[in-house]
């Protein structure tokens, strides 16, 4: 299995060169962890133990790699292969990110780990490599969240993780991740905070950007393997970005291959957004003109977030990665459609890329099915109905 690389991006970038963007905008008490957080990543990333270790947690007990799957029905007059991030361990892509930065924060001689989560995947595996090395966990989450994602509120219970409810503003992930900074910032010495996407202050974009990476050098491998050249796109859904900043990691260098991220209409930070400071790194952020962060909405609890990663605001502005918007009545129909057609229920955020590929131009196409759609299955049925 290819090992975790950070070649695509240097240390002087990570500190705010994604075009400007990035940077560390935090309380003066958390710059120390972060040095040592750098220099820990720096390290872990040259120790072959390191490396070693992770590959051989992502294959034998995350299940790497996860599989490329060409649809039959679900649009027969293209060629549209989904790479099953949701047939991964706990059923999502955060697991890549979850097992590396679990590794990193043992070599560190963390013993508790905090983190937040808005659908809930990136909580459960939180949880579960918690549960898996014996470290203290508490997740942070909005009660909206808690309410539409119950299922994962009760898999990360049953996993032995302190979940946390907040009942400020929107109740969703922005306010999640919010205490789930205060409580490192309280906590820092004995805490490490495992953010589950690719935003927050240097290092983590990096970090997180590089540990998802694997689903881009997979998906570039098994489609050559499988069709013999390059797709004509590659597409995957938006909300911090992590699944989709790993899968394009695979395909940024390919010029002839289209990248499309797809935000929720609803939470259109790239489509929408201004220039802002938003959880320690300067991004592209729904914000009113003196700064106040806007309330996002989508109906996945993954892509409810008023911000993006800086990498992909770099890369909307340079023109390498167009995003399109996405409503929630035509996630909801791609998630009806990929079920009935395919036998596979998408997670809803997946569901927002299905959409775009179904109206593409391209007629090859691999789309990051980043979860599935077990803790949407109340709130997409329940949508559903109202709309029968």
């Amino acid at each position: 299995m290819p090992s975790p690389s950070a070649k695509k991006i240097s240390p002087a970038e990570g500190r705010g060169l994604y075009g400007g963007y990035g940077g560390r905008y935090v309380p003066e008490t958390l710059i120390p962890a972060l040095e040592e957080l750098e220099t820990g990543w720096r390290a872990a990333l040259a120790d072959l133990d390191f490396i070693s270790e992770l590959n051989e947690l992502l294959a034998n007990y995350g299940g790497r790699p996860t599989p490329l799957t060409l649809t039959e029905r679900f649009c027969p007059e293209k060629r549209i292969y989904l790479k099953r991030e949701d047939l991964l361990h706990t059923g999502a892509h955060k697991l890549n990110n979850a097992l590396g930065q679990i590794v990193l924060a043992r070599r560190l001689g963390k013993k508790r780990i905090v983190a937040e989560t808005g659908a809930g995947q990136h909580g459960v595996a939180t949880a579960t490599v918690c549960a898996r090395f014996g470290l203290d966990c508490v997740v942070y989450m909005g009660v909206e969240d808690m309410r539409r994602q119950r299922p994962n509120v009760e898999r990360m219970q049953l996993l032995g993780a302190e979940v946390r409810p907040v009942d400020i503003g929107t109740q969703t992930l922005k306010e999640a991740t919010s205490e789930a900074i205060r409580d490192w910032i309280t906590n820092v010495e004995t805490t490490h905070y495992l953010i589950g996407s690719c935003v927050g202050p240097h290092p983590y974009p990096e970090i997180v950007r590089v540990l998802q990476s694997v689903i881009g050098r997979e998906s570039r491998e098994q489609i050559l393997e499988r069709e013999g050249r390059l797709p004509e796109a590659v597409i995957a859904c938006v909300g911090g970005g992590s699944n989709s900043i790993g899968m394009f990691a695979g395909f940024l260098d390919d010029a002839e291959v289209k990248l499309y991220g797809v935000e929720a209409a609803g939470a259109a930070s790239l489509g929408s957004g201004r220039v802002a400071i938003l959880h320690g790194a300067r991004s592209l952020v729904l914000a009113d003109e003196d700064g106040q962060i806007a309330d996002a909405h989508s109906i996945s609890a993954g892509l409810d977030y008023p911000g993006v990663g800086p990498e992909h605001a770099a890369l909307r502005d340079s023109g390498r990665v167009k995003y399109l918007p996405c409503t929630d009545d035509e996630a909801l129909a791609a998630f009806e459609r990929l079920t009935k057609t395919e036998g596979i229920i998408p997670a809803l955020e997946s569901s927002h890329a299905l959409a775009r590929a179904l109206d593409a131009d391209e007629s090859l196409i691999v789309v990051c099915l980043s979860g599935r759609g077990d803790k949407d299955l109340d709130e997409a049925l329940a949508q559903l109905g109202r709309q029968a």
